[in-house]
Parts: C-alpha cells; structure tokens; sequence
C-alpha cells in the first residue's frame, strides 16, 4: 500500500485578492497608528485641542461682543465668562491626565448615579431651568449648569466599565442588553423628558459606537440603531417646533420667517465669508441677525470672518484631535481603556460633525454646540475633562510600553482576544 501523500491546496484568486485587501488595510492603519504612536498621540490630541480651545476664546469674543453691549454687560463680558471656564477645563485636564486607569474606573459607576440623579433633578423639579424650549439647564442659586454634558462622559466610561467586565459574553444577546442598553435608555428617557433632542442624540452615538466596538452581536446593534431612527422620527413629528424646523430645512427659507430666519442667516454668513473672510470682528451676521451666533452657530460666524481657509484649519484640527485618540485606542489591550476612548471619540468628534452638518444645512437644526469652540462652561469644562482622561490613557501605555515585561495590575485584565491556532490548509486523500 503505497503512503498517502499530502499536498498543500493552491490559493484561490479569491483569497489572493482577500489576503491583498487585508494588507493594503493594514499598511492604511499603520500609517495612522504608527510606530511611536503615543508620542506622537499626546503632541496630536494636545496641540488640536489647544488650538480649538483658543479659537473658541476668540470666536467667542468676537460673536459676542455686539450682543454683550446691548445688555449692558460690556463687550468682553462672555468672553471673560468663557476663559474662566477655559481656565477651569484645564486646570481638570491635568488632574485627570495624571490619575490612574482604577481611579478612572472606580468612577465610571458614581458617576453615572450622579449623572441619573442631576438629570432627574433637571426633569423633575424645581431646579430645572428652561433655555430656548429645552429644560435642560440646572440652576442652584446664581450658579447654573448641564448635567447633560456630564452625562456624555459618565455614559462612555460607565459603559467601558461594564461590557470590560462581561469581556467575550457580550456577544450575547442579554449580556449585551442588561445592563448597558437599559442604562443607556435611561439617561436618554432623562434628557428627553427635557426636550433635548440634540443631545439624545449625541448619547445614542457614544452608546451605539461602545456596543459596536466591544463586539456586540449584529442584531443588537441593529435594533438599537433602527430603535433610535424609529425614536427620533416619532419625537421630531410629535412636536411642532421640530417639525417646524424640518420643514425650513426642506423648504427654501426665502422669506426668512422665524424658523428659517437663523439657519437663513447662517448661510449668508458662510457665503459672506469667501476664501479668507472679512476679518476679525468684521461679522455682519453677528449684529443680532443670527440669535446667540456665540452658541450653536458659532462656525457660521467664523466662516464669515475668517473664510473658508478658517473652516478648513477647525475640520483638519477636528481630523488631527479624532487621529489622535483613535490612535490611543488602538495602541491598548485594555478593554475598559478601548472602549471608553471610542465613546470620548464618538462624543466629540461625533458632535462637531452634527454641529458643522447643522449649520450647514445638510441636516435640520438639532441644537447641539460646536465643542470647544461655542460658548458654554459646562460644555468646555467637561470637554477638556473628558481630553485629561484620553491623556491619562495615554500615559499609561506608554509606561506599559516602556516595561513590556511588567505583570499587568488587578485594574489592567489581560483582554487580549483568544490566539488562533493556525491549521495547515492539506488536500484530503482522495
């Protein structure tokens, strides 16, 4: 009987092109991952942050002044405002760039309970303040805030927490459902009760992203997308003023009636603005043609004055702060650190993206700010927070980095994937 020979199958021209598209994949992300990819990651998420930091202060300035005037506050009035908050925001980068990854992690709960009870104080009582038709303001004597920003932090390091914990079972369906889904449901019933629908709508994006990255299984991640669409179309035409708003968005807004008169005017000032503007301070949309252009219509204000060589340099810092943090998530294998830096990375780059399409008329007006860049304390503040967390990240895997053989710590599970075990592909014998 003569022995049975073996002999390797040839590839197919379906798997060389598979086998080619997965390197030309892994070239694409090595390039934005890079070799010294946390150095490089720390001098990309600081630099863009700063550089959207302070041409936040000066838009501010510039967008508010003539408003300030008229209320008799002095032209600098918001501005000095803002950069105390600024002040503030990076005085809390620095504390929570430099706090352990178990500090950050023993947080993620409390502040998610903190977060619950802020935005039911906000929905339910007499603390809640109502600004433009939303109620989503918390005012305790002369000092007022946005739990709602908060919630956007607590939601992406809570959720980081608890699906770090369930590893490999969420690809289950009730792992993936209890207690992420509904917890996550619960601090957008919250806000909602509010009127908010802008930042419902910045919680579904964290929410959705943290499931998609930890490996929830397809069907789950479908329902909540589809839930969300069903949820949004149902709160936009149950209400007249978002319905409102659709239909300037849909409409051309030649008469400038009251629902088109601010998205109106923000185009007039992007038009305005040509390649470089008409320079700063120069606005005309700002002498109270667009309502609060300080707020969520800031980028129409910096179109105008600094053109659209101004827009492009907040995109590509926008692009520069998103590369950055993917970066960090990539270089882990810290579950809880991957996930909470793709939730912190879904929040603002997320948000810049519905604020710019907004303003923009790509999408109708959702009522969300431009991060760093609109004024807003508690949005700027919880901004920067949310950049310390991402530095801390950071910081320690360059440490792990720089000592590859240490033993990971009780707050660093391994959370590698299981090895695969290759098999040599054999042609059976005939």
């Amino acid at each position: 009987m003569s022995p049975i020979e073996l002999r390797p199958v040839r590839p197919r021209a379906d798997d060389d092109a598979s086998e080619h598209r997965e390197r030309l994949l892994r070239r694409m992300w090595r390039v934005l991952e890079g070799r010294r990819a946390l150095d490089l990651s720390v001098l990309l998420i600081s630099g863009c942050t700063a550089l959207l930091t302070v041409l936040g202060l000066v838009m501010v300035l510039s967008s508010s002044s003539v408003e300030a005037i008229g209320t008799g506050g002095g032209s600098y009035a918001l501005f000095l405002r803002q950069s105390a908050w600024a002040v503030a925001g990076v005085a809390a980068l620095l504390v929570f760039s430099r706090l352990p990854v178990r500090v950050l992690k023993a947080m993620a709960w409390p502040a998610f309970g903190v977060a619950v009870i802020l935005l039911a104080l906000v929905a339910f009582s007499p603390l809640g303040v109502t600004v433009g038709g939303n109620r989503n303001w918390l005012g305790i004597g002369g000092f007022r805030m946005q739990p709602s920003e908060a919630a956007k932090l607590a939601l992406a390091l809570w959720a980081a927490a608890v699906l770090e914990r369930k590893h490999r079972l969420v690809t289950q369906v009730r792992h993936a459902l209890i207690p992420v889904l509904p917890g996550g449901l619960l601090l957008l019933g919250l806000v909602m009760a509010g009127s908010d629908l802008g930042t419902a709508i910045i919680l579904a994006i964290v929410l959705a992203t943290v499931l998609y990255v930890a490996g929830t299984h397809w069907g789950v991640f479908l329902t909540f997308l589809a839930l969300s669409v069903l949820g949004i179309l149902a709160l936009t035409l149950l209400a007249p003023h978002r319905m409102v708003r659709v239909q300037a968005w849909m409409g051309d807004c030649s008469d400038a009636t009251d629902p088109c008169f601010q998205p109106a005017h923000g185009m007039y000032a992007l038009a305005s603005g040509g390649w470089w503007g008409a320079g700063l301070g120069q606005s005309r949309q700002k002498w109270s043609y667009i309502p609060e252009a300080e707020n969520d219509f800031i980028f129409t204000i910096l179109g105008e004055e600094l053109g659209l060589v101004g827009t492009l340099v907040v995109l590509l810092a926008y692009l520069g702060l998103a590369i950055g943090i993917y970066r960090v998530a990539a270089g882990t294998t810290s579950t809880f650190i991957r996930l909470s830096t793709w939730g912190i990375l879904a929040w603002l780059v997320g948000q810049a993206a519905v604020n710019i399409a907004m303003v923009s008329g790509i999408i109708p007006v959702v009522g969300v700010p431009l991060p760093f860049i609109s004024y807003g304390g508690s949005a700027l503040t919880l901004s920067l927070s949310a950049v310390g967390i991402v530095l801390a990240f950071a910081r320690h895997e360059r440490r792990r980095a720089v000592q590859p053989d240490a033993r990971p710590q009780a707050d660093e599970p391994d959370t590698d994937p299981l090895p695969v075990i290759p098999t040599p592909a054999l042609q059976e014998p005939r």
